[in-house]
């Protein structure tokens, strides 16, 4: 079942949301609940991704060999994990679902990988045009 993720804004203690989200609420009428509430997660920008695909994951990738779609695949997995759900199946964390800090300690350790294990000078995003 897909969990659905609604926004909404606290003012003077009271939570204020899209009326989808009490629609959803209705539904659940009866039903044990669990109640998650954070702080608003900031993406990552199309510049940040656009310099990961276009600069970090082309240039690891042409060194190693693979297409950009197999070294992300294999980055991912190096520095993010995988876990086994119950089906015996790999699960590989997805860096879309990572907030804007996560992504850039991600791509600092990356980068930072590429320099000390393979050789491979990643510029800057102020340093390249991608």
């Amino acid at each position: 079942m897909i969990t659905p993720i609604f926004r909404g804004k606290v003012e003077k203690g009271t939570l204020r949301a899209d009326v989808r989200f009490y629609a959803y609420l209705s539904s659940l009428e009866g039903q044990e609940v669990e109640i998650v509430v954070r702080k608003k997660r900031s993406k990552r920008s199309d510049q940040q991704n656009r310099y990961y695909w276009g600069v970090v994951v082309k240039m690891i990738a042409d060194h190693c060999g693979y297409f950009s779609d197999e070294m992300h695949e294999a980055l991912k997995l190096k520095f993010l994990g995988a876990s086994t759900d119950e089906h015996g199946l790999v699960k590989i964390r997805s860096t879309a679902k990572l907030s804007k800090d996560e992504f850039i300690q991600y791509l600092n350790a990356v980068v930072q990988f590429a320099a000390m294990s393979l050789g491979v000078y990643i510029p800057g995003p102020n340093e390249v045009e991608y």
